[in-house]
C-alpha cells in the first residue's frame, strides 16, 4: 500500500479515495487495498493496482475510472494504470474504513484469520454474530460467497478469503 510524503503522490492518493469499486459503491479502491504504487514524473502519473481477484470482470472499468479521476488533477496531463499480480492482493489489505463500507453495503468483510487454530471467522454484517455457515461458495461475483447467519436468519454475501496464509 502506498505511503508517501510526496505532495503529488498524496494528491493522487486522495483523489483515488473517490474511485469506488464498480460493484460496491461504498468502498474505494484505496480502502480495498488495491493501490500498490503511484509513480510521478513531470505531468505523467502511473498508478499500479492489485486486482482483488484474478479474472475480475470490473478491471477495465476500474482502470478507466482511475485514469479519469487522476486526470482531474491540474498538475497531471497523462495517466497510465497498470495491474500487477505480484505481490498478490490479500484480504488483510482492506482498511477499517473499507470494512465499514463493505458492512454498510451488506457484505461481510474478509474473514479474520485466527493464528492459534488456523481457522477463519466471518461476522454477519447485520447482527455481527459469528454463528454463520456457507450457503454457496459461488456468489454473484468471483470474489464473493453466499453465507447464512443462524442468529438473525439472514443470508448475506462475504468477500472470499484471499491470503498468503492459505
Amino acid at each position: 500500500m502506498v505511503l508517501s510524503t510526496n505532495p503529488k503522490v498524496e494528491s493522487v492518493l486522495e483523489i483515488l479515495g473517490n474511485v469506488k469499486d464498480p460493484e460496491i459503491d461504498t468502498v474505494s479502491i484505496v480502502d480495498l487495498g488495491m493501490v500498490e504504487k503511484i509513480e510521478t514524473e513531470n505531468k505523467h502519473v502511473t498508478v499500479i493496482l492489485l486486482p482483488t481477484f484474478l479474472g475480475c470482470p470490473a478491471l477495465e472499468i476500474i482502470r478507466e475510472n482511475t485514469r479519469k479521476a487522476v486526470l482531474e488533477l491540474p498538475e497531471v496531463d497523462e495517466v497510465t494504470v497498470d495491474f500487477i499480480y505480484s505481490p498478490p492482493w490479500t484480504s488483510d489489505r482492506v482498511t477499517e474504513q473499507g470494512r465499514a463500507g463493505l458492512k454498510e453495503f451488506g457484505i461481510a468483510a474478509p474473514p479474520r484469520h485466527i493464528e492459534e487454530d488456523g481457522s477463519w471467522h466471518v461476522d454477519c454484517p447485520y447482527c455481527e454474530s459469528t454463528y454463520v455457515t456457507m450457503d454457496n461458495i459461488f456468489g454473484p461475483t468471483a470474489c464473493r460467497s453466499i453465507l447464512y447467519c443462524k442468529s438473525c436468519k439472514t443470508p448475506f454475501e462475504a468477500m472470499k478469503p484471499v491470503s498468503t496464509l492459505m
